[in-house]
Order: C-alpha cells, then structure tokens, then sequence
C-alpha cells in the first residue's frame, strides 16, 4: 500500500531526499521534467521581484565536456592549493585510512570533484543580470527551488560552481555560452536520471544551530 502524505510531510521529504548526484545513467531528462525544473526556479523569491535569473540548457555533449573540463580546471587549482598551505591535511586529519585519504587527496587536486559534470545529459547553466543588487541570494533561491523539484521528479542532480570562481574561468564559460556583457555566469546543475539511491550525509545536531534570544543560549536543550 502507497504511503500518503500531507503538503507539509510530502515537501520535507523532497528535502530530506535532495542529495549531490554524480552518477548518471544514459536516459535523457524529458521534455515535461525540463520545463517543470524551470517554472521551479522561476518561482522563487527575489529582492523587488528583480528575477535576475536566466537559464542555458546544454544538451550538446562537445559542450557540456568543455563546461566540465572549466570545471575541473578550477577545482584542481583550488584544491592544489589549500594541498600546498596544509589546509587539505588538516581537513582530513581524522581520516586514519591512508588509502581513502590518498584517493581524497587525488580526487580533489585532480579537479574530478566536479569534472564528473560532462557525464550527465542535461547541464542546466544558471546566469544573473549583474546590476541587481540581491542577485546572489537571488540566484540561489532558484536553484534551490529547481534541485528540490529535480527531487521530486525522481531524477539526480549536483550543483557546481567551480568554473564560475576564478574570473578566468567565468570568462571562457560566458565566451562559450556566448553570454552577453551585463550578466555573470553563476554555476551549472548537472542533470539526470541517477545510477542508484545515495545516502543521506550527516546533519549537525538541530540542539546545536538554533539559538534562544541571543547567541549561545540553546533553544533546544537536546536533540530533537
């Protein structure tokens, strides 16, 4: 017998559900998903109802690799990086596996982190209108919307940024896409139906983020 839900459950476990999903099969995304994953992100908020956003859908493979190696590209220098200055030693410092850390190590300076993006059949490239002064916040909102109804449909999606960081990047991202002056490339979602069902990753204890009045004065006195 199918569960039923009410509005509110059915919405929390579309949240609870939304994983990153880097694994896709070869099936593509429909038509009907396409056009529900943007009137998602269409809807959100945003500061004076600005609607900085504008989408690219990517369907040509040639491209979405060269958005992937963009990627790559920015993530690998990013991670070599924080490699050098210790900063990826300390955050795995607790990882007693040398073979799992090793892996960590090479996955992230590498830039697979995010070249996976090619893999998937649909890149949806998130844009914003520069001169909007909320557009950050703005642009997320949207995305959120469109991850949590990617969710619902049943497909997989992961949100990158890293070829939008370095300003390099973002410059052969916009050349590529042939977006215009006035506008800021703001990451890409990679898109698809998923290979198997993920985990959900740890959340911190709620008793641990919500405060009463003031900072420090826990709202919860335990785990909820």
């Amino acid at each position: 017998m199918a569960e039923t839900y009410s509005l509110a459950e059915a919405t929390m476990k579309v949240i609870q559900d939304r994983r990153s999903i880097r694994e896709w099969t070869e099936e593509p995304v429909s038509e009907e998903d396409i056009a529900m994953i943007l009137e998602a992100g269409r809807q959100a908020p945003s500061g004076e109802n600005a609607q900085p956003w504008r989408f690219i859908i990517v369907k040509d493979p040639a491209t979405r690799k060269k958005l992937a190696a963009l990627a790559g590209g920015g993530s690998g220098r990013r991670f070599t990086a924080e490699y050098v200055t210790h900063q990826m030693q300390e955050r795995f410092a607790t990882l007693q596996d040398e073979a799992k850390k090793k892996a960590a190590f090479e996955k992230l300076t590498s830039g697979q982190v995010s070249a996976f993006s090619e893999n998937a059949p649909l890149t949806l490239m998130v844009c914003g209108k520069k001169d909007v002064w909320d557009m950050p916040y703005d642009t997320s909102a949207a995305i959120e919307n469109m991850l949590l109804m990617i969710t619902a449909l049943g497909l997989g999606a992961c949100w990158v940024i890293a070829l939008c960081i370095d300003i390099r990047d973002e410059e052969r991202t916009k050349e590529l896409l042939g977006m215009p002056e006035g506008f800021k490339a703001i990451s890409l979602i990679s898109i698809g139906h998923p290979t198997r069902p993920h985990r959900q990753r740890p959340r911190i204890p709620i008793n641990q983020l919500v405060f009463s009045e003031k900072w420090g004065e826990p709202y919860y006195k335990e785990n909820v």
